[in-house]
């Protein structure tokens, strides 16, 4: 069944900031900024991007601490935001009654925030306990250092919480620079979801975002691709009850077109269904896992594709092999016409399924806008993969052959 999915709304404000909106009925509205300034862009400081998401909100020219996180929560909204490894997004979720209230808000965040001293002291120890809870969740560490190695050499490196040392060294006159540098007009998109006409938001967000940034331009620093490694497996010696290890290969970019084989693939081997193959292979069929999943991760000028599990130390070269197998098989074979149909007529539901998940939906256009400049909906995505066919999902299973990837293990 074909669904019917609105159409996302566009404009520009005179100094260059982009607005993306999608039009909705619902009683909730959101509405943020999407940044392309992440802890790639750190420089001499890692962890600085990530440390200005946490202390953006810790007072303004106008707002102390206090009254930022009550502003929204007041009226049964709340504040969010992340970081990644390319950019930053910063957002509230709310009743729609109250979008000027927000639009308000994050744009005086943006505009002004101060970053006292003394809060950065407070909030520098949350960061670094943040950090340090990582190095107890093997799970999650693996990957931090897995990038580490793929990408050695690069920003994209480096662990978005950054380390001890670059943090003491993070102050108000850091963040701030960064914020200058980073969260420009030409840097950033605005994306709305919600029961608003375009033409308020728009000047809802000329009043809020216009003159008061109109200040900020120039370039960020160039990134430079990271330099290809040499397959590696490597075993680190953690004394776990049980090896976590991932499996992995560097890939193509985010604008590459076989990113739609990729994510058909990546779902095939080992997505979210219990019925992955690489779940069939290694825990329904013999036991060795409790859990196994992949990912595909796009950035400007490379990408990585990802297998984690976790196992008994004894069943791990097994598992390795097992997923080495399996992605043989379809760089070989491929899948038949009714595997192909049967995998395709999945991850469609799972997009379908997706796309009522709104505050996804909004995170969405803010990216799709920041990186193509323009905006699909879920239907144009669910094009993409049905036009996908067997030979090309083939090839892109050849970029993961054992031959080209590397392991990280944890034991």
């Amino acid at each position: 069944m074909t669904v019917d999915y609105p159409q996302p709304l566009t404009a520009e404000l005179s100094n260059g900031l982009r607005i993306v909106h999608l039009p909705s009925r619902s009683a909730v509205g959101y509405f943020g900024v999407a940044v392309r300034a992440g802890s790639r862009d750190d420089g001499a400081l890692p962890g600085i991007a990530h440390f200005v998401e946490h202390t953006i909100f810790k007072g303004t020219q106008r707002r102390r601490s206090y009254h930022i996180i009550n502003r929204m929560e007041r009226v049964g909204g709340e504040l969010n935001a992340y970081t990644s490894k390319e950019d930053t997004f910063v957002y509230s979720i709310f009743p729609c009654s109250h979008y000027a209230r927000a639009v308000e808000l994050i744009g005086d965040l943006i505009a002004n925030s101060l970053f006292p001293d003394g809060e950065l002291d407070k909030e520098r120890e949350v960061v670094l306990d943040e950090i340090a809870s990582y190095r107890d969740m093997p799970s999650e560490a693996v990957y931090d250092d897995y990038e580490d190695m793929i990408f050695a050499g690069s920003g994209l490196g480096h662990n978005i919480l950054g380390d001890a040392d670059a943090l003491c060294r993070a102050h108000s006159t850091e963040c701030r620079q960064f914020l200058g540098r980073g969260y420009r007009p030409d840097n950033m998109v605005v994306f709305s979801v919600g029961d608003i006409p375009m033409g308020r938001l728009c000047r809802q967000v000329e009043a809020a975002f216009g003159a008061s940034l109109a200040s900020r331009s120039g370039g960020s620093e160039p990134h430079s691709r990271p330099p290809l490694q040499a397959p590696f497996a490597q075993r680190v010696n953690i004394d776990a009850h049980q090896a976590h290890s991932i499996y992995g290969v560097r890939l193509f970019d985010m604008y590459d077109d076989r990113r739609f084989a990729l994510s058909l693939l990546n779902n095939v081997l080992g997505g979210p269904g219990m019925n992955s193959l690489l779940n069939v292979e290694l825990r329904e069929r013999r036991g060795y896992v409790y859990t196994v999943e992949s990912a595909s991760t796009l950035y400007t000028d490379c990408g990585l594709w990802t297998t984690y599990f976790g196992c008994d130390e004894q069943h791990l070269e097994r598992c390795h092999r097992l997923i080495g197998q399996c992605i043989e098989r379809l760089a070989e074979r491929g899948l038949t016409p009714r595997q192909l149909s049967l995998a395709k007529q999945q991850y469609v539901g799972q997009l379908q399924v997706a796309a009522e998940n709104m505050e996804s939906r909004a995170l969405a256009l803010g990216k799709a806008m920041l990186y193509y400049g323009r905006v699909s909906t879920p239907a144009d995505t669910e094009r993409r993969i049905l036009n996908v066919d067997s030979e090309q999902l083939r090839q892109v299973a050849e970029l993961l052959t054992p031959d080209k990837a590397s392991t990280l293990s944890f034991v």
